[in-house]
Formats: C-alpha cells, sequence, structure tokens
C-alpha cells in the first residue's frame, strides 16, 4: 500500500487528541444534534444516524481524519435535515411543488452514469442539482447563503484532492457541476466506502427506503421553490437496489439504466473505493474491498433486477455503454429521444466538452486480481445480469 500523502500524515497526528472521543459515540452524536437544530418528533430519521455513528466509531484501523469524517457526514445529514424541516414549516407552499416526469440515472457504479448524467444536463429544459446544492440544500435567499453552500463544497473537494490525489482522476468532483443523489440520500452502502463497520449492513437491509425517498423529494422541492420549473434529471448508482421505494415517491419517473460489463465495473469501482477509502482507513484490507463490494454491487443488480418487472416499458431506457463510451456525438441524440427530450444544435456544441475527460486528469487503471477477485467470481455473482445485459446489447 502506498505511504499516505504528507497533508494526510499531518491531519491525523494534529486530530490525534480527539479521536478519543471514539470511545463514546453517543457523547458524540449528542453534540452533533445539538448543533444541527431542533429534531423534535424525528426520533426516527435520528436514531439511524446515532446507529451508524455508533458503527463506525468501532471501525477496524480507523485514523483520526476518518472519525473526523464520520462526524462531518452525520453531522451534515443532521443540519440538513433540521434545516429542510424549518423551511417545510416557513412555507408550507413548497410541498406542494410539482416533481413531474423527473429522470433517473441508474445503473451499477462505473458505468457511464456520470457521462449519461453530464450528457442530459446539457439541455436548457433540464435541471441537475449542484454539488453545492446537494451538500447544503437551502433556498439560496438569504445573504451569502449561495457562497456558503460554495465554500462548503470547494472544501470537501479539496479535502479530497489533498488527501486523496488520485480520487480526482477516477471521479473528478466540481463545486458547481452536476452530481449524484447519493450525497442527499439519508442511508446509503457508501460509509462502507471509508470504513470496515460490517455491523451496519443487517440495519441497512432492513431499512424502509421509502421515508429516504419522501425526504429525497423534499429536497428537490425545496431546491425548485421559487425558480423556474423544469425536467429534473438526477442520478445515483445507488437507486437500482431502491427502484420500488424510488417509483412509489417518483411514481411518473423515466429509469435510465446504464449497462456495461460487470467485471470492468466492479474492478474500477474497487479502485475508486481504495483511494477513498485510504483517507479513513490505514491500513487498507483490499480482498475486503473486493468481497465486500462484489456481495453489494451483486446485490444491487438483483434488487433492481427484481424491480424492473414493475417498470412499464415506456418508463425505462436501457443504454448500453457503447451507446456514449465509444461514440457520444451518435448516442447522445439517441438517449434524448429515448427519454422524450429535445436535441438541439446548441446541445450538441456543448457536448465534446461533457464528454472530453477532465482537464488535467489521466487514464484510470484497475485490475479484479488487485482485489482478491478473479472474473468468474464476477460472472457468477451476476449471472442473471449478464443474462439481461446480453439483450439489451442485441436489441
Amino acid at each position: 500500500m502506498p505511504s499516505a500523502p504528507i497533508p494526510l500524515t499531518l491531519a491525523n497526528l494534529l486530530l490525534g487528541p480527539g479521536f478519543r472521543a471514539r470511545r463514546t459515540p453517543d457523547r458524540a452524536f449528542d453534540r452533533l444534534l445539538a448543533a444541527a437544530g431542533p429534531a423534535d418528533g424525528d426520533e426516527r430519521f435520528t436514531d439511524g444516524f446515532r446507529h451508524l455513528l455508533r458503527c463506525w466509531a468501532g471501525a477496524e484501523r480507523l485514523t483520526p481524519v476518518g472519525w473526523l469524517s464520520a462526524r462531518g457526514h452525520v453531522g451534515r445529514h443532521l443540519a440538513n435535515r433540521a434545516r429542510i424541516r424549518r423551511l417545510l414549516a416557513e412555507h408550507p407552499g413548497i410541498e406542494r411543488e410539482p416533481v413531474e416526469r423527473p429522470v433517473f440515472v441508474v445503473g451499477l457504479p462505473r458505468t457511464a452514469t456520470t457521462l449519461t448524467h453530464g450528457i442530459l444536463s446539457l439541455s436548457a429544459d433540464h435541471r441537475c442539482p449542484q454539488l453545492r446544492e446537494l451538500l447544503t440544500p437551502g433556498l439560496d435567499d438569504g445573504p451569502g447563503e449561495r457562497e456558503e453552500a460554495i465554500t462548503t463544497a470547494r472544501r470537501l473537494v479539496g479535502g479530497i484532492n489533498l488527501f486523496a490525489p488520485g480520487f480526482r482522476h477516477i471521479h473528478n468532483l466540481r463545486p458547481e457541476g452536476p452530481e449524484e443523489c447519493t450525497f442527499a440520500l439519508p442511508h446509503t452502502v457508501m460509509p462502507l466506502s471509508q470504513a470496515v463497520i460490517p455491523e451496519y449492513l443487517p440495519w441497512h437491509e432492513t431499512h424502509d427506503f421509502g421515508a429516504d425517498y419522501r425526504y429525497l423529494k423534499q429536497i428537490y422541492q425545496v431546491l425548485q421553490y421559487g425558480r423556474p420549473r423544469r425536467r429534473w434529471v438526477l442520478k445515483s448508482p445507488l437507486h437500482l437496489e431502491n427502484l420500488d421505494a424510488l417509483r412509489t415517491v417518483f411514481p411518473d419517473a423515466t429509469i435510465v439504466w446504464t449497462h456495461r460489463d460487470p467485471a470492468t465495473a466492479v474492478a474500477s469501482f474497487c479502485s475508486l473505493v481504495e483511494h477513498g477509502m485510504a483517507v479513513n482507513t490505514r491500513p487498507l484490507d483490499l480482498d475486503w474491498i473486493g468481497a465486500i463490494w462484489l456481495r453489494l454491487l451483486a446485490r444491487s443488480a438483483a434488487r433492481g433486477l427484481a424491480s424492473r418487472a414493475g417498470i412499464p416499458r415506456e418508463s425505462l431506457v436501457d443504454v448500453p455503454y457503447s451507446w456514449l463510451g465509444a461514440d457520444p456525438a451518435a448516442g447522445a441524440p439517441k438517449l434524448y429521444a429515448a427519454v422524450g427530450a429535445r436535441w438541439t444544435d446548441a446541445d450538441a456544441a456543448r457536448l465534446p466538452a461533457v464528454a472530453a475527460r477532465p482537464r488535467g486528469t489521466r487514464v484510470h487503471s484497475y485490475d479484479l486480481a488487485r482485489y482478491g477477485l478473479s472474473r468468474a467470481d464476477v460472472d457468477t455473482a451476476f449471472a442473471d445480469y449478464n443474462a439481461l445485459r446480453a439483450e439489451v446489447d442485441r436489441a
């Protein structure tokens, strides 16, 4: 495992004294809850995050920076929840905002979901949430509120680039660029990309995600309130395992499902996890990363397949990797037609900037064997999904 970047080593040294707080996670949580604001009557939400912080506090090989990340993650969600509840109380009209015919880009991670989302964001008729909005959702109506949100996003991106310099070559974050719902959804499996917390899985596997998606809708209603209404284009690979809950809350949604060889997708995603997890957990267990994420991604695909039968054909768009990964100029108009959107000359003119590799980044390389996996392991875990992918490729 490569040595830690010097800034990360120094940060762990400076944060060492505060690391003792993880021995009393409930006390740490109570401080976060008090700082976030009133939570009366919201115990179901707050109890879920109390449990998450308890699990995170007991993670193996967690670093002081990792403990800071855990508290930051939990504290941000608690503060955002308090803000959304306050805004709903102050502006009852927010919950009457229609979120009509949204597009949700889903699929296994590393299957061109980001590229697909970026291409759909080109249209002036579409509205994609920016990273700064997902990290600090609000009305942008107070003095400096927008600037504060941008500053928060810049700090997050700056910290990732400083402590994990290779991360941006895999997933380049921009404070005011379109980003995925993962940052706004309360409970996802992403904490497992930062720390070894298998104790969180049983809770997560039995969690009712209906409330999470109702809250997600409220966030987009807040972001839409008082602004021109455009069609929301949303994205997260993590929606794939929760399509039933998603469609209950967004019944007229169009689901855009991207497809790619899962052996490639799993290897690429394990590499992304390695780069991000190295900030919070040292030393890393690469075999653990391979085993847990093969299990989680295969479960996600299986749940997506189970939900697929209930999605009306006109509400489902399958996007093979060849559509956009090989020739975006040819695939983009097909994608727009499939979701019922207009592809214009202005969109075509901006396409090269979206499809190009971000400036200053390099080609991402990865290998299944690095994570103790083989193609046979992946093919076995994704046998049913591969059968679907073959059908999509033939269509």
